[in-house]
């Protein structure tokens, strides 16, 4: 018996894994759910793995993501945004969907681009995941050669930098050098819980005025 992928649920902060399915059939399962989807994915030789993560971690999203954005606007740094655009290479097997991306030193190669495809274009220079009821599955990253992963948890975040093929943990970003950046994450975001995402960020940039 075949199941249509719509008659499939997945509650938010809950997994499905499926295996043994093919490239061809991940790309049609990623046609069916298209583009606007709260749901993301993790494939690696095989196996599929789809999660629809809780409304918090949308917000940890959203708030962390606007940091970095603002942080590199105000250091007047070229970048492309990719959100949780689907990172795969057939010849290699993998798929990821990462929270949110940026291309920043490969920003040029990008742009103009709405999809990307490692066979053919970089990986995001750094790539960041929300982990609120599960963990960062770094091999796909690591396969895919994404240079720099952040991981952000209840505890905060953290950072880690691919080296020789696999993550390093780091307390310090190559893409944001001389900058306390965990530090920062995790108390602006604590800030955007406490006294709202507007007045938080006005206090971000005007640190980033009197440090930077």
């Amino acid at each position: 018996m075949l199941l249509k992928l719509q008659q499939i649920i997945v509650k938010p902060g809950q997994q499905m894994l499926l295996k043994d399915i093919s490239w061809q059939q991940l790309e049609n399962i990623l046609e069916e759910m298209g583009d606007k989807r709260a749901a993301r994915i993790s494939y690696s030789d095989g196996w599929l793995e789809i999660m629809v993560p809780l409304p918090e971690h949308e917000k940890d999203k959203e708030l962390i993501g606007d940091l970095v954005k603002i942080l590199l606007e105000q250091l007047q740094i070229d970048f492309e945004p990719f959100g949780s655009t689907t990172l795969k290479n057939e010849r290699m097997s993998q798929a990821v969907e990462p929270d949110t991306s940026f291309y920043i030193q490969n920003q040029a190669a990008v742009i103009g681009k709405n999809r990307i495809d490692l066979n053919i274009d970089p990986p995001p220079d750094l790539a960041i995941k929300v982990d609120i009821t599960s963990r960062t599955r770094f091999n796909n990253y690591e396969i895919l050669g994404v240079p720099e992963l952040w991981r952000y948890t209840k505890q905060g975040l953290e950072i880690f930098l691919l080296r020789e093929g696999k993550y390093i943990k780091s307390q310090s970003s190559p893409n944001f050098a001389n900058i306390p950046i965990i530090e920062l994450v995790n108390e602006y975001v604590q800030q955007c819980l406490t006294i709202g995402r507007s007045q938080a960020m006005r206090n971000f940039r005007k640190w980033i005025e009197n440090n930077l």
